[in-house]
């Protein structure tokens, strides 16, 4: 059983709506940093950084696929954090519309 402290450290992660929206797209797929940041619009260090801080926290695991690293949601020990997941809204969309990237 988590912590109140534990808890409460999550949901901070959890109030930054870019992390939240990281988290929306971990939902549907594995991604690597360069997909997410061309779907966010923003920069790669600032992904990088928030991808760290979920990292940090618990929330995504990465994976080495050749020369590149992929993100994928690891919240099967969190199980109050599933009511929140199931809730966000769906990003395939935003997804299906990007043009995939080839990480550099």
């Amino acid at each position: 059983m988590p912590s109140i402290e534990e808890i409460s450290d999550t949901l901070k992660l959890l109030s930054d709506k870019s992390r939240l929206t990281i988290l929306a797209l971990l939902k549907h797929k594995e991604m690597c940093v360069c997909d997410i940041v061309g779907i966010l619009a923003t920069t790669q260090p600032n992904v990088s950084q928030h991808l760290r801080k979920l990292k940090s926290g618990g929330l995504v695991r990465e994976t080495r696929k050749s020369q590149w690293i992929y993100y994928a949601l690891d919240v099967e020990d969190k199980p109050y954090l599933k009511p929140v997941i199931e809730q966000l809204p769906s990003m395939q969309r935003q997804i299906d519309a990007a043009t995939p990237q080839v990480c550099t």
